[in-house]
């Protein structure tokens, strides 16, 4: 299989990663929970991995790093933990249902949400993001980079304009973590909600959230902590007080692992592999017959490595499922759980064939790609013709 589903999940990992998890499997036990080797090898484990976040993050603090299930898990906390009834909050039609469905469901408990629109090429307009904030909010909650386009937020102008009206900013880093450098200091960001099996080569199960220190979330959970067992409420100190129940310590060995990866690696490294794939890739299906490309591709330094595209009207279900089963290539049709950014482009009926690039693939697995989308658009325009 020639791997091009990346946004989804990273499917090829670091070897390290796939033997950081199974060492895992065999010797640890539940962190907190004892004093006895297995427990305290789970606590390192994830304390190793709370400094390596905080540091791949540049977050001053690891207590302030929670760790969740994924992005969602991340998100739902921070939404939910810091709007209440009568907050005002900004988000953008680039993003996820991760954030969009947790703001539905809290603008139906009163709070006012604003989301700003999409130009053509599927960016948003810092000069309004700067012309609502003026107009008062709690804080501004978007995405990094567009799951859908590949579009790279400007995020450091974004905090800035925040700030400047005493808003807060939460990131949805799971399509710009690992793929681009994010610093929670220099980039102006209060909450950062990541996942650690998309851009960080991490496993699936793993992902968190990093506050700033001052700030104070409501937890969406509340059990076993593993201390003050007699309390009838939960813990508040960071991290515990986001951390209910037993945290997936063999995955976060493996998440531990892939943040070193990334460290050895360098993310400029990977980032500049990662787009010279997706910027060859489209050279050479940028002028097929019918082809319509999805995204702002002027500037590839405001990128992330994904190409979305559609032949014509065909369904884009249908043009993935060819390159699946005649060329063994995966990609991913359909809505992206994006809806906004669909119903923008007019897709939500043909949905969006998106090619998303990894550091693990190459050129010739690149090329391969685009001379098969080549054959089926070739075919195509043909058959129209004949028609």
């Amino acid at each position: 299989m020639i791997y091009l589903d990346n946004a989804a999940t990273t499917m090829q990992k670091p070897e390290t990663v796939v033997h950081a998890v199974t060492e895992a499997l065999t010797s640890l036990g539940n962190a907190g929970r004892g004093a006895h080797a297995g427990a305290t090898g789970a606590a390192r484990i994830i304390f190793e991995t709370r400094k390596r976040a905080a540091a791949f993050f540049c977050a001053k603090d690891p207590a302030r790093v929670a760790f969740t299930a994924n992005v969602t898990e991340a998100l739902n906390i921070a939404i939910k933990g810091l709007l209440s009834p009568g907050d005002r909050v900004i988000t953008t039609a680039l993003d996820h249902n991760s954030v969009l469905r947790p703001l539905y469901e809290m603008e139906e408990r009163g709070v006012s949400l604003t989301v700003l629109p999409a130009d053509e090429k599927g960016n948003i307009s810092c000069e309004e993001l700067e012309r609502e904030l003026g107009r008062g909010a709690k804080a501004v909650i978007c995405t990094g980079a567009s799951n859908v386009t590949g579009n790279l937020q400007d995020i450091r102008r974004i905090g800035a304009l925040a700030h400047a009206q005493d808003a807060l900013f939460v990131l949805d880093a799971a399509q710009a973590a690992g793929c681009h450098p994010l610093s929670m200091e220099e980039d102006g960001i209060d909450i950062l909600c990541f996942t650690g099996h998309k851009g960080l080569y991490g496993p699936q199960g793993t992902g968190g959230l990093i506050v700033r220190e001052g700030l104070t979330l409501r937890p969406l959970k509340t059990g076993g902590s593993g201390v003050q067992t007699f309390s009838r409420t939960h813990p508040a100190d960071m991290p515990t007080a986001l951390e209910a129940g037993t945290l997936n310590a063999h995955g976060l060995a493996g998440l531990s692992a892939a943040f070193a990866f990334l460290e050895e690696t360098g993310v400029t490294r990977i980032r500049e592999k990662e787009l010279s794939l997706a910027k060859r890739f489209y050279e050479g299906v940028r002028s097929l017959p019918g082809v319509r490309l999805y995204g702002d591709f002027s500037d590839w330094r405001k990128r992330c490595p994904i190409v979305a595209l559609n032949l014509g009207e065909e369904d884009a279900a249908y043009v993935s499922d060819v390159l699946a089963t005649k060329y063994g290539i995966a990609t991913r049709p359909g809505a992206h759980c994006a809806p906004l950014m669909h119903e923008h482009f007019g897709t939500r009926e043909q949905g969006i064939v998106r090619f998303s690039f990894s550091y693990f693939n190459t050129e010739e697995e690149t090329d391969t790609a685009a001379k098969a989308l080549r054959e089926i658009a070739s075919v195509k325009f043909y058959s129209e013709m004949e028609k």
